[in-house]
């Protein structure tokens, strides 16, 4: 250690730890506790060296205004409570004001329509995960919702798109389809399909017309592995 270092922890223990006679009586504790840890304390019990908020201007701002003074929309100042417990209360204000809104949401939500995307076995331990980057589009124009999203497994070679009407009493044709890249960028018939395979790495709705997909190649090559594509809805 340099004396720099033990000059510290000197100033520290000095600091912190001074006899405290007005804390004689306070559960035992005999000494001012660190300024910074005792907000940090899980304990609803009052803090030992509380702050000074004497000057504050936001205290004097509150004082002063007659209209923010009893204001239900300021949240209430503890000055003699640790962190945890302005946080249980603030989390038991903001988990009332949720509650009517999600009662009010969850009963207006219901399902439209029921998809087997794919099965597996129940007697396995962990579920594989088979269902990757879904992406939501909303065309307002036709009034139509899109999901885009890619199955992985068997199928990395295909990106699927689903599509429903904002109108859940009517349907559309097509509402879903899955659409394979492949070996469809081949230069010449003579390449096999495995040298030139595409999965799907990314896949976004580009505008109501055009969806934008970044295509990894199976057999890295040099220059080839990634492939940037713009593909027509029609």
């Amino acid at each position: 250690m340099t004396q720099k270092d033990i000059t510290f922890v000197a100033d520290f223990l000095t600091e912190h730890f001074n006899e405290a006679p007005e804390l004689y009586n306070r559960k035992g504790k005999y000494f001012n506790v660190e300024r910074v840890g005792q907000y940090l304390k899980d304990e609803d019990d009052d803090l030992i060296s509380p702050p000074n908020t004497e000057g504050n201007q936001w205290f004097n701002f509150l004082k002063d205004s007659t209209h923010l003074k009893e204001s239900p929309l300021l949240f209430p100042y503890y000055p003699e409570k640790s962190l945890h417990f302005v946080k249980r209360q603030m989390e038991g204000v903001i988990d009332q004001c949720l509650q009517k809104p999600a009662d009010v949401i969850g009963k207006s939500v219901h399902q439209a329509v029921c998809m087997s995307l794919y099965k597996i076995s129940q007697s396995e331990d962990s579920t594989p995960q088979l269902f990757k980057l879904p992406f939501l589009w909303n065309d307002k124009t036709s009034n139509l919702h899109y999901v885009l999203f890619t199955m992985l497994e068997n199928s990395i070679s295909k990106i699927h798109i689903l599509r429903r009407h904002t109108d859940t009493s009517r349907s559309v044709s097509n509402g879903i389809l899955a659409v394979e890249f492949g070996n469809f960028l081949n230069n010449s018939i003579n390449e096999s399909s495995d040298s030139r395979c595409y999965s799907c790495l990314d896949a976004h709705f580009y505008d109501d017309e055009t969806v934008t997909v970044v295509l990894k190649e199976s057999v890295q090559q040099e220059g080839k592995e990634r492939v940037l594509a713009q593909l027509p809805l029609s």
